[in-house]
């Protein structure tokens, strides 16, 4: 009887060891993840600044009268502008 408790004292211990490695194991994957997410992150934040600026070049390189659109960007560019300005002076 006490060799059997043994036995089954020794399983319980591998699978603890067995849980604990596992446990360490998914700790590295999420942080590996979540630091895969934050630099994708960054990624999307970064195309989605380089895709505003490329909208901004072709609104002042395309005629005014040939895009309304670009109009649009261009005065609420300026208004903008104007808010920063008046902002800065009081």
């Amino acid at each position: 009887m006490l060799e059997k408790i043994k036995e089954n004292f020794e399983r319980l211990i591998a699978r603890y060891e067995a849980a604990v490695q596992e446990s360490r194991s998914l700790r590295a994957s999420l942080e590996k993840s979540e630091a895969e997410n934050e630099a994708y992150r960054k990624q999307i934040a970064e195309l989605e600044r380089q895709v505003d600026t490329l909208k901004l070049t072709q609104a002042f390189m395309t005629p005014c009268d040939a895009s309304p659109e670009a109009r649009q960007k261009v005065d609420k560019l300026i208004k903008e502008i104007d808010k920063c300005i008046s902002l800065l002076e009081k």
